[in-house]
């Protein structure tokens, strides 16, 4: 099934007080969130002169000190030269080497970083310590692959001298002098990260990656981008700056927004922000589905709900998986969710429709830019996928866990604190009957407790006074004998 060829793409990008967010709007609905605060400005793709701290071959890591608290991790596949020998006869502990932030650090885990540098420019990834030159699989007419592989040849031989290239499908139609021009800019670039990595000792900053309204300007500005908004002016003008440096014929399209509405009220994306806390999405058939992200991964559940149909349950219930499918790509790339997930799908017989599930999940995955690999999917209607994480989920930026539950995400039932409350009560009178108690709680608690007042009473043989109190947390009361 091929994809839905993307009729409309808006940039909308807000930059207030600490922190610039960017909404990607593909054929009228939020697509894509990127996040950056100042406070945490992210560090993936800078590049650094670090030094190894430790070499551990019972896992086949090393730990790199490139400045921060925390030593970066680099893994035995990141590690540049002899393939297949061990990590402790690569590295050596004191040993200076260039890194480059693969992924931020997660939860408890470390950044991650990869000897294998690359430079991304609009056209080309510059790869330095590698021989490789390939080209994009999305240029697919032969007559363009053809073209830009004579292109790169020539610049192979005569600029690039055994370092490797990959070709962006953003060269599709772009002219030789532009990717030579291009060529020429990330050799140099490479040429001034090495010159200081010679002069200063380690660690050290070597490079840092663009901005996050620049990385957006250079990875996804294209004639398929209706226009890129911002809010800035100092972002407009550095934006507008960059693009008329690298493709001046998409300068037009970056414009400055100056409506007194908040750009992300304006284009109402406040909204769909706010319910990407929700973990139930409902479909617009009536179905529904619930994502639960964990810290090793997010399983995803898909349920019929109300829709039944007007055919067969397994037509309702394949119809009912496709739409879901085509969602669940859309919320795990809104939501940025990475890492392993497992979706569980409606069971279904027939294993023509669970191909049409994956075929209708594979089409729909495609527009997002994460690495993502999908598993066949299992009689029980499972899916197992992993999806490429460099940051963490938006979930996990915009909240933190909850002290009322401990962070669990649940709180004991009202039915539980009122049964806990009366037996701490006979606890405290030694089951003797008479006498007043006064019970301080939460408001609601208080309302649900209230209604059952008279079994409350009778259960502890004393009369008992409920009272609110908006300042106490859900499980938190006071017991007080009167």
């Amino acid at each position: 099934m091929p994809s839905k060829r993307v009729s409309k793409r808006e940039i909308i990008s807000s930059a207030s007080f600490e922190e610039t967010r960017i909404g990607i709007i593909e054929d009228g609905r939020l697509a894509e969130l990127l996040w950056e605060r100042r406070s945490a400005e992210s560090i993936v793709g800078n590049i650094y002169k670090g030094a190894v701290e430790n070499v551990l071959p019972g896992i086949s890591s090393a730990f790199v000190n490139i400045g921060f608290e925390k030593n970066a991790y680099l893994y035995i596949s990141d590690v540049l030269g002899g393939r297949g020998v061990p990590i402790d006869q690569i590295l050596k502990k004191g040993q200076n080497i260039i890194v480059q932030v693969a992924k931020e650090a997660i939860g408890t885990k470390g950044m991650k970083v990869t000897m294998d540098v690359s430079l991304p420019g609009r056209f080309l990834v510059f790869t330095p310590f590698q021989k490789y030159v390939g080209i994009s699989k999305s240029i697919q007419e032969p007559e363009e692959r053809s073209r830009l592989a004579g292109i790169v040849d020539k610049l192979v031989a005569e600029l690039l001298g055994g370092r490797g290239v990959v070709v962006r499908t953003e060269a599709e139609g772009a002219s030789a002098k532009d990717i030579e021009w291009e060529v020429k800019y990330l050799i140099n670039a490479w040429n001034a990260i090495q010159a200081k990595c010679d002069a200063q000792p380690a660690p050290v900053l070597l490079h840092e990656d663009l901005d996050l309204n620049l990385q957006v300007a250079r990875d996804i500005l294209s004639d398929e981008v209706y226009v890129y908004l911002i809010d800035n002016k100092e972002s407009h003008k550095s934006v507008l700056e960059f693009v008329n440096g690298i493709a001046p014929d998409l300068a037009a399209k970056v414009k400055l927004y100056e409506g007194k509405t908040p750009i992300f009220r304006a284009f109402d994306l406040e909204g769909e922000i706010e319910q990407l806390r929700e973990t139930k999405v409902i479909l617009p058939n009536g179905g529904s589905i619930i994502i639960q992200e964990a810290e090793s991964l997010c399983a995803v559940d898909v349920n019929t709900g109300r829709f039944t149909g007007s055919k067969s349950q397994e037509e309702t219930v394949t119809q009912t998986n496709i739409e879901a499918a085509v969602e669940i790509a859309h919320q795990l790339r809104l939501r940025n969710i990475g890492g392993i997930i497992v979706v569980d799908f409606i069971d279904m017989r027939k294993a023509s429709n669970r191909n049409k599930v994956m075929e209708a999940f594979a089409a729909a995955v495609r527009r997002d830019r994460a690495k993502i690999r999908i598993l066949p999917i299992t009689r029980l209607g499972l899916i197992e996928m992993t999806r490429e994480r460099k940051r963490e989920s938006t979930l996990s930026l915009i909240t933190e866990g909850c002290p009322q539950c401990n962070a669990c995400g649940r709180v004991l039932s009202s039915e539980t604190l009122r049964i806990r409350i009366q037996r701490e009560i006979v606890e405290m009178t030694a089951g003797r009957p008479g006498g007043q108690i006064r019970i301080v709680l939460h408001p609601a608690l208080g309302d649900t407790l209230r209604s059952q007042q008279a079994k409350i009473e009778k259960n502890v043989q004393r009369s008992v006074k409920i009272q609110n109190d908006p300042q106490l947390r859900w499980e938190d009361y006071h017991i007080i004998l009167e």
